[in-house]
Formats: C-alpha cells, structure tokens, sequence
C-alpha cells in the first residue's frame, strides 16, 4: 500500500527539561545534548526523517530552547524547501496554567493544535526528540494506513530488568494493543518469552480527527497529567483502533539499536560504543545519513612523536577526533573529542568525552569523565583517579563517571 506522504505532519517532543543528565542540561534542553563529537541527540530523529522523506516538520520546544533552536537554524533548515511546501519550524509553549509551560506531552501537541490543523494532514508522526536509533518511517505510516488505525505505537523488545522504565504494551495476535501499563514495578513479558517486554519508543501515528478529539477531551479533564503514555494511549485502548508497530532497524546490525539516553550512565555508555572496534550503532552508513551542523574548523592534527621515554607523543588511539582538535604531545584512548578540543604535552585521556572547545593542560589526567563545553583543565589536575574527592567539587554518576559543568572554572 503506498502512503501519501504529503499528508503526513511531524511533530517533535523536543522541550524536555532532562534532570536525569544534568549538569548537562542545565545551560540546554535534552534534545540539543552533544553526541558522539560532532553531532546534538536530535539529529538522530531529524535525520530518520529527511531518509523516511519526511519534509513538514514542527520541532515543540520549551525549556532552554535557545542552543537547540540555534542548532536548528544554523544546520537544519537548510534541508527544508519553502518553495515546495517543506518545513521546519520550532513553535515554543502556546499557552497554559504553568507559566506557558507544557503539562505534559500531550498538552505540547494540544497547545499546538491551530499549527497542525492548518497542515491540513491525514495523519501525524510524532517523534521523540531525545532518542538514539535509526529508522524508516515510512513502514510504520504504511502499517498504519494498512490497518485503518486509530493510533499506531512505536513499539521495541527490551530486558524485563528494564521494563519498568517504560511504557509496556500487551498485543494480540493481530498486533493490537489490548493492554498497557506506564513504568510498572512488575512488566508484563511476552507469552512467548519471558525475558522481554514491548516497550513504547514515545512514537505514535495518529490520525488527525481522532487525534484532535481524544486530545481536545483529555484537555478538559482536571484529574488528568496530560502525557500520552500515563493518559492518552490507555484511555483509547479498547475504544479505538490502536495497533503496535514493531521496530524496524535500520542500523544493519544483529541486534536492533535503540537507546534512551536519559542518563548520564546510559549517555556515557552509549557515546563510548561508538569508539569500540566494532560499533553496536554504525555511523559510517552512507546509505543512512546521519546529519548535523557542518563544522567550520580545519582537519584534526596530532603533533609531536618523540617516541623516546620521557618524550612528548600526541596520539589518540580507538577514539574519535573531530575538526579542529589539536593533540599536542598529549595521549587520547578510548576518547570522545569534540571541535576544537586541545590536548597540551604530557597529558592523559581516557575513556572520556570532551565538549567543544575543552582544553586539556600539561601533565594533566583524565579517566573516566564528561567535561562540558569551554572547560580548561588546569596543569597537573587529575580527574576521575579520586571519586570522593572529584564529589567535592563536580557530579559523578552512580557507575562512577565525573561531570564538569559548562563553562566551570577550575
């Protein structure tokens, strides 16, 4: 069945205030979060979209939109033709009861019903701002349309351990959804295995007119937190046709990839995959591009190789070095370095993600951190050798990891 994608709207929940990954967040909202060197945790949803030929997008922000509506500006709309009815537009809070700030997920996309009804669309994707995973849209619109749905949800396998993280869907034989439950204490498994539970990805195809009533109703009702997954999506199961999509990858690897970045563990862990020998999430697909924001910074440069002892030898080795960096007589393992990071003689990082414009002083040691955006290391400092010492002055992590806040002054 072929699905007409000019009547299909994208909306992406990007307001989200993130508190599990501060200090992170602080200065930033979830989405806009750096990622990997080189690119913002919704580029990961934005690029699905140009590879799913999706080109009518609305971008819900809220909370300290500013960096995120930037990266928008300077790296995305360029993707976007006016001309032919393409767009990308961010539209913050447009109304409410908590200093125009949205109640929940669904409040974002009711707040914004006058932008989506002026679409003039059959159906609405709406999109997760803050995920990592790779996929084509287009087969979740076409199951959508096939089963003459209500309400289709993203839907992906994941350990029972981590089930009560989620929203858990139950399904019959036909893939309809006969049961939910939000972030229970005891997930429900699978009948046919009882390891894993479906979760909701917080993706969902809606039809339009359905959509705009369920909403419209669940606005009125005061008892209500006005959030898709604790509201909306049990309140149609049963009374309406609401079907689970399950997860297609595109990431062409064994096991499907799919993260929820929403702490600093699991964003730690999942930026230092991409420096192993063999990735779980290929970034080198040229059949999947992953956009972002070019770069303007010449080539990445390595100085000094004085292989002698004592001698001064700038090398990174199983890391990713972006433009502009400059490693100085200093050694980068197991790393992360954003632009136009500098890394002076004799200094030591390992397994670490450095932000933009991070420098690293001489004789200076890193192990096991995350230090944000404009952060000088001063000489001779080590960092992530002493936990209790290092929680004196900076975060660190339940697995350990230490986070130095933006623009800290050391």
């Amino acid at each position: 069945m072929t699905v007409d994608l000019s009547d299909t709207l994208v909306v992406i929940l990007a307001g989200g205030k993130g508190q599990r990954l501060e200090p992170l967040t602080r200065d930033r909202a979830k989405p806009a979060v750096p990622f990997g060197g080189i690119y913002r945790i919704i580029d990961f949803t934005l690029s699905n979209c140009l590879n799913s030929d999706l080109h009518k997008v609305l971008v819900l922000v809220q909370y300290r939109s500013r960096s995120l509506n930037s990266h928008l500006r300077d790296g995305w709309q360029v993707f976007f033709n006016p001309a032919v009815g393409e767009f990308l537009e961010p539209l913050p809070p447009q109304h409410g009861g908590h200093a125009d700030a949205y109640s929940g997920t669904a409040d974002a996309v009711h707040q914004n019903l006058f932008a989506v009804r002026e679409e003039d669309c059959r159906a609405v994707l709406i999109l997760a701002g803050d995920h990592i995973y790779k996929m084509d849209y287009r087969h979740m619109l076409r199951f959508h349309a096939e089963r003459h749905a209500d309400l289709t949800v993203g839907a992906v396998e994941v350990p029972v351990s981590e089930g009560s993280n989620f929203g858990i869907l139950q399904v019959d034989t036909n893939s309809r959804i006969v049961g939910f439950q939000e972030k229970p204490k005891e997930p429900r498994p699978l009948p046919a295995n009882p390891d894993v539970c479906l979760a909701s990805m917080g993706i969902y195809v809606f039809d339009y007119e359905v959509m705009e009533a369920v909403l419209r109703e669940d606005a009125r009702d005061p008892k209500s937190s006005h959030d898709f997954g604790r509201d909306i999506i049990p309140r149609m199961v049963g009374g309406h046709s609401v079907y689970a999509f399950p997860f297609v990858d595109e990431n062409r690897k064994e096991a499907k990839y799919w993260r929820d970045v929403g702490t600093i563990d699991a964003y730690y862990d999942a930026n230092m995959d991409l420096v192993s020998v063999s990735p779980h999430l290929n970034l080198y697909d040229r059949d999947w591009l992953v956009r972002t924001v070019p770069v303007m910074a010449p080539p990445p440069k390595f100085v000094f190789a004085q292989e002698v002892p004592g001698g001064r030898l700038g090398i990174a080795l199983d890391s990713t070095v972006s433009p502009g960096c400059i490693v100085s007589g200093g050694r980068v393992q197991n790393s992360i370095l954003s632009p136009n990071v500098r890394i002076n003689s004799y200094s030591l990082v390992e397994g670490s993600i450095l932000f933009e414009n991070v420098t690293v002083g001489r004789h200076a040691k890193i192990r096991r951190a995350i230090v944000d955006k404009d952060v000088t290391i001063p000489e001779g400092m080590e960092i992530g050798y002493d936990l209790e010492r290092d929680r004196r002055k900076f975060t660190v992590s339940e697995g350990g990891v230490v986070v130095i806040s933006k623009r800290t002054v050391l």
